[in-house]
């Protein structure tokens, strides 16, 4: 009697990016035993390739020191990597992202797993949302989920899915299954961290990705929360820590300042949080702190991930979900004949520019920026014709951002 063929194990690829969205795969992978895994740096494609390797790219994902710290940490636990997924064959893949979706993943299924807050929505949220033929990129992080690229989206907490759904991602594609590093954030109070009962200002990479920061006025405003307590900086991965420390210690010689280590456990032992554009906020606000930030507060309570201590597991449910019904490939987003006929004559400058300026001077296109975008319309990856729409940067606002405090005021 012939022996029957073993089954071949089903392969997944996961895409990493920063160290937190790395050991989110890398917790996802954890739960997926029973199938071949390999990893791989955040990647594009075309000209996205092109400028990473001119190290245009550097404030960025793609660039070479976040993606040196990806490579580090997947070295150090000997997990197997596949640089682009070259190799092929993958039967499934989970990303961290959706603004660059890859060509050679686009016939995959693809799970997207959030990764933390968002960017504010601005008018680049609105262009990209209006004008699909704008890259998604050019947003930031707001414009998460708007690439349609994916067959499933697991997210945080039930706010965010109605926040995902109002900004025009598909609804039944969305999982609320809760995003790893942010499941637990209880687990931060059993630490090493030497200090306790003082107040810890965790910096955002602003500057580097062009945002407005005030960075002198930031400072001032924490040594008046501090109050003659102790202060600790923890600066962001991403940013110019020489720089950033010179700064500092220029108003608050007295100050501490890490470049390395865990934010989250170091909130776990303050008594103060204050942060920029940060998801540490998360983590401030689910272990009760006294909290300051340029985000609503209200808003952040209302998008707390759900601290279900099994989010890598349930996203593996997901995943293997997938895996088991064997659905086809992703359909690609298409765009409505009328509309895409209509942005590719957007290549004029006066025409591009026009069509911008038509598509803000929608009523309640600024006061409703979470309005439902068009029944079923699909997001499109376009090309990069229209960037001539967003070559001049925004201007700068004359004020600093809000701050948001325990008493709803400036500090």
């Amino acid at each position: 009697m012939s022996q029957s063929a073993p089954t071949q194990r089903q392969k997944i690829l996961f895409i990493c990016g920063s160290l937190n969205q790395t050991t989110q795969m890398h917790q996802i992978a954890r739960e997926l035993g029973e199938y071949d895994h390999a990893f791989t740096p955040f990647y594009g494609h075309g000209a996205i390739e092109a400028l990473r390797r001119a190290r245009c790219l550097e404030f960025t994902v793609l660039g070479y020191k976040l993606r040196r710290r990806c490579l580090d940490y997947l070295e150090r636990h000997r997990l197997p990597i596949d640089f682009h997924g070259r190799s092929g064959g993958y039967d499934l893949v989970v990303t961290c992202s959706d603004l660059i979706v890859p060509r050679n993943i686009r016939k995959m299924p693809v799970v997207l797993v959030q990764e933390g807050i968002l960017d504010p929505a601005g008018i680049p949220f609105l262009l990209c949302r209006k004008l699909r033929i704008l890259p998604l990129w050019l947003a930031g992080t707001s414009t998460t989920g708007l690439s349609g690229r994916y067959q499933r989206f697991c997210v945080a907490s039930d706010g965010y899915r109605d926040l995902f759904v109002r900004n025009g991602a598909l609804a039944e594609r969305i999982a609320v299954t809760g995003i790893p590093n942010f499941d637990d954030c209880g687990r931060f109070h059993c630490n090493e961290f030497p200090y306790r009962g003082f107040v810890l200002v965790c910096s955002s990479d602003a500057r580097e990705t062009f945002k407005r920061d005030d960075r002198r006025a930031f400072i001032q405003r924490c040594l008046d929360v501090a109050a003659g307590r102790r202060l600790i900086f923890k600066l962001h991965p991403n940013e110019n820590a020489e720089r950033a420390t010179r700064e500092i210690h220029e108003l608050a010689p007295s100050a501490l300042v890490y470049a390395t280590g865990c934010a989250e456990e170091m909130i776990a032992n303050c008594d103060v949080l204050i942060t920029q554009y940060s998801s540490t906020v998360f983590v401030g606000v689910a272990l009760g702190k006294e909290v300051y930030s340029y985000f609503d507060l209200a808003e952040v309570r209302r998008l707390l991930p759900l601290q279900n201590r099994s989010a890598a597991r349930n996203i593996a449910a997901v995943c293997r979900e997938l895996l088991a019904a064997d659905e086809p490939a992703a359909a690609r987003p298409r765009l409505p004949l009328l509309q895409a006929g209509a942005l590719l004559r957007l290549s004029r400058p006066r025409r591009a520019a026009a069509a911008a300026r038509a598509a803000l001077s929608e009523p309640g296109a600024l006061s409703q920026p979470g309005a439902p975008s068009e029944p079923g319309a699909a997001r499109h990856g376009g090309t990069s014709r229209a960037l001539s729409l967003l070559a001049r940067p925004p201007r700068r606002p004359r004020r600093s951002p809000s701050w948001h405090s325990p008493r709803s005021r400036r500090p």
